[in-house]
């Protein structure tokens, strides 16, 4: 094929530039253009907007805002029956964040039988993130079981350690309750014996005590809302 006199191949080689070129013009400044918005923005007014949608930000409300006062949280005649010779009141021990977390301990050694009861309450910011601090902690302590009635979800462990062949038999009971976890550490050891008490005795303790944690729960809430009555403990 014969090759085109330079100019006439130069200017094959720019006509499609300069259609689009063109194209371009056409719809950007000539006809075809959109009409541009000739009101507040070039007049230098503010830009309002619609406020018609609502926030997507709206924090839901939490069913419980503080955690309340861990001593007074299980009843005097349960602090009794699972640690004899324990000062009923208890020792709160000092948190970081009084409103978030709070934690009461009870222990005693009646002869040669020793007990320790703890009743610790988190709050966190939603259910979904109590939910989740949940199962983590659910997880880390395998060979439990679900504990019906109790809070939104509950579950309940015990374990068996020896150390210098002394038995201390340890039960945990975790409670999720709306936005807040409830979590019961009770444990014991005979010092005659060597031995720890049953599992049963210790299982059915904890249980006992996250019961009362948790009707304490509802009842400062109910008290916050108002409510003339509190709710009754599970049972």
């Amino acid at each position: 094929m014969r090759s085109l006199p330079l100019p006439l191949a130069l200017t094959a080689r720019l006509s499609p530039v300069a259609v689009l070129a063109c194209m371009g013009w056409a719809l950007s400044s000539g006809p075809l253009a959109p009409a541009k918005d000739t009101g507040a923005r070039d007049a230098g007014g503010p830009q309002v907007q619609s406020s018609s949608a609502p926030s997507s930000s709206t924090a839901a409300p939490k069913t419980y805002a503080a955690a309340p006062p861990p001593c007074g949280s299980v009843a005097v005649k349960t602090v009794s029956a699972l640690v004899p010779g324990a000062k009923t009141a208890g020792k709160e021990i000092p948190s970081t964040d009084a409103d978030l977390r709070r934690t009461c301990s009870w222990n005693a050694l009646k002869e040669y039988d020793y007990r320790w009861l703890d009743v610790s309450f988190e709050i966190m910011g939603s259910d979904d993130a109590a939910a989740g601090s949940y199962r983590d902690r659910t997880a880390e302590k395998s060979g439990g079981g679900a504990v019906p009635g109790l809070g939104d979800e509950a579950y309940s462990v015990v374990n068996l350690t020896t150390e210098d062949k002394q038995q201390t038999r340890e039960g945990v009971v975790i409670v999720r309750a709306a936005n807040a976890l409830v979590v019961i550490t009770y444990n014991g050891s005979d010092f005659e014996s060597k031995k720890a008490p049953s599992t049963d005795e210790i299982n059915k303790g904890a249980i006992k005590a996250a019961k009362d944690a948790v009707a304490a729960l509802r009842s400062g809430a109910g008290a916050a809302a108002g409510r003339s009555t509190p709710p009754a403990a599970d049972s």
